[in-house]
C-alpha cells in the first residue's frame, strides 16, 4: 500500500477504536462510585486491552517471545470481547432513549441491584460467552462437501476430488498446532488438488519465518501437489518473502499464469488486487492468462478477492474458488460482507461457472468467529449439474 494510504487507513482505525475504548470507559465509569479506587484500575485495563493487541503487532517485528504471545492473544481476544461490549451498549442506549422520550424517569432494581449495576454483570456474561463460543468456532474446523458437474471432457478424468482452504492467516494466533490440525484434515480428504486461494500467511511474516511456523505445510499431500495465490496479507507483510517462503514449504505459487495438468485440466491463479496498492504492478486480464488455454477443457481459476464475478462468467472459467471476505468473521459484520460482495459465502452459478467463496480455514484479527465456522471446502468434480451441498 502506498504510505499516504496506509497512513489513512491506520489513523482511520486508530481514531474508531480510541472513540470506541472511550464510550466503553465512559460507561463503566457510571457504574462505578465516584470514591471507589476501582475507577483508575478500570481505566488502564481498558487502555491496556485497548493498545496491547496493535502495539505488540508492532513490536513482534522486531522481537517476538512468549510474552509478546500472551499479549497480542490477550488483545485480540478483547478486541472480539469489545465488539460484543459496544453492541449490548448501544442497544441499552437505544432503549434508555426511547423509554426517556416516553416520560419514564425512574428504572427498576434486578435482584436487589441497581439497574445499570445488573446490566453491567449482564453485558460482561454475554460477551465472555459469546467471545468462548466464537473461540470455539474459529478452532474447531468443519469440512463444507459441494459436487458439480461440469459438462467438458477431463482427458481420462472423470472425476476430479479438491480440497480448499483461504485465508488460514499462519502467524502468531494461527500457529503451529493448529496448521499440523488442518493438514491432517485436508489429507484425510485424499484429495486429488489441493488449493490455497489467498491469505496463507499473516501479515506479520517475523513470528512466521522466526518460528517457521509452516513446517507443516510441507505435509499436505494430494496427487497433483498444493497450487495457490496470493492475497492481500502477502502484500502487507512483503510478497517477494512470502512468496519465497511458500514455495520453500511445497506451494506452487501461481502468479498470474495458468498450468494445465495431466493434460485433462487448468488452474488458473490471479495476483490479488492490492499488487497495485503495493507495487507497481498491475495484475494481469484473464484473456492474457488463459491466452492459450484449451477452453475444451475445464479451467478452475484461484482469485482471492470476489469482485466483479462476471469477469470469470465472461472468459469462460468453469470454477472459480475465492476468499478474503471471511463472511464479516463476527456477526453482525457479515452483513456488510454481503452488502460488498456478490457473493460474501458459499456457492453460486453464473451461466455455467460456478463459483464457491470461503469463508476461511483461520482468521485474522480476533481469534473469534460468529456466524461460520473455520472451514475446509472438499469439491468433487464430476465430467455432468449440482448434487448438493453437504455439511459435516
Amino acid at each position: 500500500m502506498k504510505l499516504m494510504n496506509f497512513i489513512i487507513f491506520f489513523s482511520i482505525v486508530i481514531l474508531f477504536l480510541t472513540l470506541v475504548h472511550f464510550y466503553i470507559i465512559s460507561k463503566g465509569l457510571q457504574v462505578i462510585p465516584a470514591d471507589s479506587s476501582f475507577r483508575v484500575l478500570f481505566i488502564f485495563g481498558v487502555i491496556f486491552l485497548a493498545s496491547s493487541f496493535l502495539i505488540v503487532r508492532i513490536i513482534e517485528r522486531f522481537y517476538s517471545s512468549i510474552l509478546t504471545d500472551i499479549l497480542i492473544w490477550i488483545g485480540a481476544f478483547w478486541l472480539g470481547i469489545m465488539v460484543f461490549i459496544l453492541l449490548q451498549l448501544l442497544l441499552i442506549d437505544a432503549f434508555r432513549l426511547f423509554f426517556y422520550l416516553a416520560g419514564v424517569k425512574k428504572y427498576p432494581s434486578v435482584f436487589g441491584m441497581e439497574l445499570k449495576i445488573a446490566l453491567a454483570i449482564l453485558i460482561m456474561i454475554v460477551s465472555l460467552s459469546a467471545g468462548i463460543i466464537g473461540l470455539y468456532f474459529n478452532r474447531s474446523t468443519v469440512i463444507k462437501k459441494l459436487e458439480l458437474e461440469i459438462n467438458k471432457n477431463a482427458g481420462d478424468l472423470l472425476h476430479l476430488n479438491i480440497a480448499v482452504a483461504s485465508d488460514i492467516h499462519l502467524g502468531t494466533l494461527i500457529n503451529n498446532s493448529f496448521l499440523e490440525k488442518l493438514v491432517n484434515k485436508i489429507n484425510k480428504l485424499n484429495a486429488d488438488i489441493i488449493l490455497l486461494p489467498g491469505d496463507i500467511i499473516d501479515e506479520d511474516l517475523t513470528p512466521v519465518i522466526k518460528k517457521n511456523l509452516g513446517e507443516n505445510l510441507k505435509n499436505l499431500k494430494s496427487k497433483y501437489g498444493v497450487y495457490a495465490v496470493t492475497g492481500n496479507h502477502e502484500y502487507i507483510g512483503g510478497v517477494i518473502t512470502a512468496k519465497e517462503y511458500l514455495v520453500d514449504h511445497g506451494i506452487n505459487i501461481l502468479e498470474d499464469s495458468a498450468v494445465l495438468i495431466d493434460n485433462s485440466f487448468y488452474v488458473a491463479g490471479r495476483e490479488d488486487y492490492s499488487i497495485s496498492s503495493f507495487t507497481n504492478g498491475k495484475r494481469k486480464p484473464l484473456s492474457e492468462i488463459l491466452d492459450s488455454a484449451d477452453f475444451s477443457l475445464p479451467v478452475i481459476l484461484l482469485d482471492h478477492q470476489p469482485f466483479h464475478l462476471e469477469d470469470a462468467m465472461n472468459h469462460g472459467i468453469d470454477l472459480q474458488l475465492s476468499g478474503h471476505t471471511h463472511h464479516g468473521q463476527i456477526w453482525p459484520f457479515n452483513y456488510i460482507t454481503e452488502k460488498i460482495y456478490e457473493l460474501s459465502w458459499g456457492y453460486k452459478q453464473k451461466g455455467n461457472t460456478h463459483y464457491y467463496v470461503s469463508c476461511g480455514a483461520g482468521g485474522w484479527g480476533p481469534p473469534i468467529r460468529l456466524g461460520s465456522r473455520s472451514e475446509i471446502v472438499q469439491i468433487k468434480l464430476s465430467f455432468n449439474g449440482i448434487k448438493g451441498v453437504q455439511h459435516e
